[in-house]
This record gives C-alpha cells, sequence and structure tokens, in this order.
C-alpha cells in the first residue's frame, strides 16, 4: 500500500515538470521578443511575470496534492 502511495504522490508532482518547463519555454521567447523589439520591454516583462507566477501556481497545487496524498493515504 505504502508503494502505491509512493507512486501516486509521485505522478502528482510531475504537473511540476510542465510547469518548469513552460516557464523555460516562456522566458526564452521572452528574451527573443526583447531583442527584437526592446521598445516594447515594460509590456513583455509584464506578461511574462503573470505568466510565470500561473505556471508556478500550477506547481504548488501539484505539490499541494502530492503531501495530501501521501498524508491522507497513510
Amino acid at each position: 500500500m505504502n508503494t502505491l502511495i509512493a507512486i501516486g504522490a509521485g505522478i502528482a508532482v510531475l504537473g511540476a515538470l510542465g510547469a518548469g518547463i513552460g516557464i523555460g519555454i516562456a522566458t526564452g521567447k521572452a528574451v527573443e521578443a526583447v531583442a527584437r523589439q526592446p521598445e516594447v520591454e515594460g509590456k513583455i516583462t509584464k506578461n511574462l511575470i503573470l505568466g510565470c507566477a500561473l505556471a508556478e501556481a500550477t506547481a504548488i497545487y501539484c505539490f499541494v496534492v502530492a503531501i495530501l496524498i501521501i498524508m491522507l493515504l497513510r
């Protein structure tokens, strides 16, 4: 039973992997956009920070679900 709990928590944390990949891609594209049009850096930065915050929130939710799986099913 403990093995299944660990597997479930591991699968729940895999959602954070997607958030990390998404933030990396978004940051790369933002740097490219600023390099092409430096005059709109402020707008790009605002949108990048908002997108990164939403992606991080998703990663935190995955982490919380993993902890809940471990604590409640033990």
